[in-house]
């Protein structure tokens, strides 16, 4: 079954006209009040912004990225970064509109984006970091045949374009899928 059909998604390139919409989306999925709707909210340990227009547009401008863009009846509900890096392919900047959140959107989204990566840019497999401290969103990714690796990397404490931590434990866990 074509899984964009059976969910009523299209996907596109975002472009330069989405900068506002797609910042409204992500920014609605993580971070204050809104974000609570949904299950993927950040809003317990960063306040301030998850992202700004120069961001997603250095995104969409970006020859090895693309800014995947989703769709149902014609309104923006969901978008995920891909980005070509040789062998492996990188997901970010992944947000679901939190009213829709739990209805298999993501697991649509994310086979997508997999699909794209192995069949267009011939890749092996995805990577993606994940805030450490979000064990049922990294569980979440597990189910969807990610696995840990343990490796971490700071978070950019004091760069408030990435937000305003609440705790001072957080840090950056790589989870790699192979898409052989």
């Amino acid at each position: 079954m074509d899984t964009a059909a059976s969910t009523g998604l299209a996907f596109r390139d975002a472009t330069d006209a989405d900068v506002d919409a797609l910042v409204a989306l992500i920014e609605s999925a993580y971070r204050g009040d809104p974000s609570r709707t949904g299950w993927t909210t950040e809003a317990d340990i960063l306040q301030g912004q998850r992202t700004d227009p120069e961001g997603v547009l250095a995104v969409i401008k970006s020859p090895d990225s693309r800014l995947l863009t989703v769709e149902r009846d014609g309104a923006v509900v969901a978008c995920c970064q891909l980005e070509h890096r040789g062998d492996h392919a990188y997901f970010g900047m992944f947000a679901v509109s939190p009213a829709l959140q739990g209805e298999g959107l993501g697991k649509a989204i994310i086979a997508e984006a997999e699909r794209h990566a192995r069949e267009i840019w011939g890749v092996v497999e995805m990577h993606m970091t994940v805030i450490s401290v979000r064990e049922d969103l990294i569980a979440w990714y597990e189910r969807r045949g990610y696995r840990r690796t343990g490796k971490m990397t700071p978070f950019p404490y004091g760069d408030e374009r990435f937000g305003i931590p609440q705790r001072d434990d957080l840090q950056f866990e790589l989870l790699v899928k192979p898409l052989a």
